[in-house]
């Protein structure tokens, strides 16, 4: 379980990892400091990660049959994703090879759960 735990931390550093180098790339941006859309990306993902129904057995959001993005905002991320991805082999392997990994994770439809599964989902 405290893997897991883990594993959502990383994913967490994973995607600001990725909005980083996009904004560095493309905004009036330097180093770690995001501009002020690309922090608001941020935030609203981070929202959408801690509201995800699979909680702690989330799967990566391409693999997901839930999609809790907006449209604008789910553009926007593909957007982000397609061009810090393959960057991130180069700047940060390790979170690239384990996102990769995430990637193999299934994840079944939430109305396939029993109540009780979805309940203790949330409470962790």
């Amino acid at each position: 379980m405290q893997s897991e735990k883990k594993r959502l931390a990383r994913e967490r550093l994973t995607m600001t990892r990725m909005i980083g180098i996009y904004c560095s790339a493309h905004h009036d941006s330097s180093g770690d400091i995001l501009c002020a859309a690309c922090r608001e990306f941020l935030n609203y993902a981070e929202v959408r990660l801690q509201k995800c129904l699979y909680g702690e057995d989330k799967p990566t959001c391409v693999n997901c049959p839930v999609h809790c993005y907006k449209p604008a905002r789910k553009a926007q991320a593909r957007e982000i994703m397609r061009y810090a991805g393959p960057r991130m082999l180069l700047r940060h392997p390790l979170l690239a090879i384990a996102h990769q990994l995430d990637g193999f994770r299934k994840a079944r439809h939430p109305r396939e759960f029993t109540r009780e599964q979805r309940l203790h989902s949330r409470k962790e």
